[in-house]
């Protein structure tokens, strides 16, 4: 059995990273548990892609920002459980939250912060038979690098706005990009629609990738076979790289079957407040995972989220405290590093 901390916050993402930094503003103890062996959640599926409305933040790269999320998440010292799969969230009979994970350790928390996003994502795959085998070279199911296609023949198969995205994005970089998806439209922004269809990239509507010619040497694919399923004609691609995006399972199981019986929205989504509050006292959630009227789908939001969750769990625990944290500029937390970064910027060369 572990320490009892104040909260524990179940996901490394946008959310949990900021819930961990104002829980620590709050003097509140904080522990982070995350399925995946890094924190940064769901923005590790575009690192290179430059992300524009964070408030107060010119653009940045996925990767920029979840290095500063991180850091920022660290000021305080929270303790970071990495590779830990949550299993079971319940309570015991002192009222303290136990999550249980697939290790079977047992963390106990005056209060819980859900902030898994979506869930434990993961990219649903190309359903033909030894496909598998090319993942460890040219068939992608994210792109990490765009560089890695500079001057190659890509086929991206998905018609949603990520796909679309990947192939504006790679379209000047790469020798060819050719998009094809199941459908008779495809379902992104219009905008980026507009520009991709403006480009030279070829788009093949209603066709699917019925078979895959590999070479069994160096385990790369070589070309794909098509098929229009309205002409039923098909078409042969050669490839240097493959890429798929049908979207991603969503696994929510530990709240699904929790015995505390948290309330849900579409079977995707906890059902809470723009307080961050679900129907479970001292159970908060913040992010993508929780659903409320007036939701703002963005960054900035999920930081809003993790800041009333916090709030929250801290008047929780101490009924008397303010209703919020002292605003940073004037919060006593920050005197010494203020005045170790003033010293610094205002020092004579």
């Amino acid at each position: 059995m572990t320490e009892c901390k104040d909260v524990t916050i179940i996901g490394g993402g946008s959310a949990g990273l900021y819930a961990a930094f104002y829980s620590g503003m709050r003097d509140l103890s904080t522990r982070i548990v995350e399925f995946k062996p890094q924190l940064g959640g769901k923005i590790h599926v575009y690192p290179e892609k430059m992300i524009w409305d964070v408030g107060g933040i010119t653009p940045i790269t996925g990767a920029q920002l979840m290095q500063q999320m991180e850091e920022q998440a660290r000021t305080f010292d929270p303790e970071i459980i990495l590779n830990e799969k949550v299993e079971k969230l319940e309570k015991n009979e002192k009222d303290i939250f136990v999550v249980t994970t697939s290790s079977g350790r047992e963390y106990l928390s005056r209060t819980v912060i859900l902030a898994t996003g979506g869930g434990i994502v993961e990219p649903i795959k190309l359903d033909i038979e030894g496909a598998d085998r090319f993942e460890i070279t040219n068939l992608h199911y994210t792109i990490q690098s765009l560089e890695r296609f500079k001057g190659k023949k890509v086929v991206i198969s998905g018609g949603g706005n990520t796909a679309i995205d990947w192939a504006n994005e790679l379209e000047p970089i790469a020798e060819k990009v050719t998009l094809i998806y199941r459908g008779e439209e495809l379902k992104a922004m219009e905008a980026h629609i507009a520009y991709l269809e403006s480009s030279s990239a070829d788009i093949y509507k209603n066709t699917t990738i019925e078979r895959i010619i590999g070479n069994e040497e160096d385990h790369r694919i070589k070309a794909i076979i098509t098929k229009n399923s309205k002409t039923g004609e098909e078409i042969k691609f050669k490839v240097d790289d493959l890429v798929i995006n049908y979207g991603y399972d969503r696994e929510l199981k530990f709240i699904k079957e929790s015995p505390l019986q948290v309330d849900l929205e579409r079977d995707f989504f906890v059902k809470g407040t723009a307080k961050a509050e679900t129907n479970i006292t001292g159970l908060y959630a913040a992010g993508d995972i929780l659903a409320f009227d007036g939701k703002v789908g963005l960054i900035a939001g999920a930081f809003t989220d993790a800041a009333n969750a916090v709030n929250q769990a801290k008047v929780y625990i101490e009924p008397d405290a303010y209703s919020k944290a002292r605003v940073s500029s004037h919060n006593a937390k920050f005197d010494a590093k203020n005045r170790e970064l003033l010293s610094h910027l205002y020092t004579k060369s």
